[in-house]
């Protein structure tokens, strides 16, 4: 079954708006195991917008009594790096930041910038972390990502949320790409994840991929809870991975 790991960064997002402690981060992530969720993930940025280290340490001290698995996503920086090796999660998406971005923007792209990464890959997984990519859906980097010791790709999904929006050819034109990508890291030994603007509309068609690990899901999930509730959603999105 494809797992879904939840993203708490936009419940912190709304508690850094006002100052304090609410809405209480731990708790929507209690609410979240409740309803079955098997996977929490967070995005600590450097400019500590939403999740800060605090968070980060506290969500893993409650995850650790349990089964839940623990994803820390973010871009190599000491900071992250040292926060990692002190949780120890179960798995670390390193994901490439532009400075100033609202949200990733795209996938690594082998090069001179990525020259670092194959030693920070092997630092993580000495310690127990699976590590995973993030990148877009094109040969170059899944191979890459093989090459240096990942254990998993992401696939970065915004592509096929706007091909979706599009109708129904656009999207199955859009996951026909993202297939063959999941096929190449397939065959290379790569456990495959996605995620960004995932929701539970295109998650009907986007759930088919082959070889689908996991999705992580964020900002779709806070947003609808809003009006619904955050465990009434995570059950909803729980059913539809159910039903691939």
């Amino acid at each position: 079954m494809i797992r879904l790991s939840v993203n708490v960064n936009k419940v912190a997002t709304l508690r850094n708006s006002r100052g304090g402690r609410v809405p209480d981060v731990l708790e929507a992530v209690d609410v979240c195991l409740a309803a079955g969720a098997p996977g929490i993930t967070v995005h600590p940025r450097a400019d500590r917008r939403h999740i800060v280290p605090d968070d980060v340490r506290a969500i893993a001290r409650r995850l650790a009594a349990g089964n839940a698995e623990f994803n820390i996503e973010g871009d190599p920086r000491p900071e992250l790096i040292d926060l990692v090796e002190d949780v120890a999660p179960g798995q670390c998406t390193l994901v490439p930041v532009v400075a100033g971005e609202v949200t990733s923007q795209a996938g690594w792209k082998p090069g001179p910038q990525t020259e670092g990464l194959k030693a920070i890959v092997q630092r993580f997984k000495s310690r127990g972390v699976r590590v995973s990519l993030f990148v877009d859906p094109v040969p170059p980097p899944i191979e890459w990502a093989a090459s240096i010791g990942a254990d998993r790709v992401e696939l970065y999904t915004e592509p096929f949320a706007r091909a979706f929006e599009h109708g129904a050819a656009a999207a199955r034109e859009s996951f026909e790409t993202y297939a063959v990508a999941a096929r190449l890291a397939s065959s290379l030994g790569l456990g495959i994840n996605a995620g960004h603007d995932l929701d539970l509309a295109n998650l009907t068609l986007f759930r088919r991929l082959p070889a689908l690990d996991e999705v992580s899901i964020g900002h779709a999930i806070v947003s609808r809870a809003l009006f619904v509730g955050l465990d009434t959603v995570v059950r909803e999105y729980l059913e539809v991975l159910a039903g691939a």
